[in-house]
């Protein structure tokens, strides 16, 4: 049976750079991936872009209202039928950024189509409150695997502080792509509290 399977980590654990290795494993060995991401990342537009300086276009955005299970059979069927592709593996970056229908549909995808899927996505917003995909994806996932990253002070980093042109803001709506003024900054349980007070 395929399993859906939940990376996870705080901003700057190297999701991205571990989502595009997964899909070049699978390619070196003539096996066939569909990459994609919910359209709300405007991040790269249709790009995953790696810290590391790597990048890939995603095969498809996922817009809020769509369904998951069948854009995915839509994107397969056709890479199937044109170029005698059969897809190994769907793998999704931001998946924090799904919806709860969608990460069941995942599940679908995995178990009733027989395609691993791997999301990647950080589990918490700058205020500590899980994202509706991510507090979905927790629940049902088969497996569940933390990517770390590390504090400015060295400490295991599990929150992400968002900074308002350089000062650490704990108000505002819960998704805010980086931009010139929005920046984030993993931090550990002891600066994260630090700065809230």
């Amino acid at each position: 049976m395929s399993k859906l399977y939940f990376r996870y980590g705080a901003m700057n654990s190297g999701k991205s750079t571990a989502l595009l290795q997964a899909a070049y494993n699978y390619e070196e060995r003539s096996q066939h991936v569909l990459i994609a991401k919910p359209s709300v990342d405007s991040k790269g537009d249709k790009s995953i872009i790696s810290r590391l300086g790597v990048s890939r276009d995603v095969d498809f955005l996922i817009t809020p209202t769509q369904n998951l299970r069948e854009k995915f059979a839509s994107e397969a069927g056709t890479l199937n039928r044109t170029e005698n592709k059969k897809i190994a593996c769907l793998l999704l970056d931001e998946a924090q950024f799904l919806t709860p229908e969608q990460v069941d549909q995942c599940l679908e995808i995995a178990v009733l189509d027989g395609v691993p899927v791997l999301a990647y996505g950080i589990r918490t917003d700058f205020k500590t409150l899980s994202f509706p995909g991510s507090k979905r994806l927790l629940e049902i996932s088969h497996s569940l695997e933390e990517l770390k990253t590390i504090c400015r002070c060295g400490r295991k980093a599990m929150f992400n502080g968002r900074l308002l042109n350089g000062v650490f803001v704990f108000d505002g709506e819960q998704v805010a792509i980086d931009g010139e003024q929005v920046t984030y900054e993993s931090l550990c349980a002891n600066c994260y509290l630090e700065k809230t007070i």
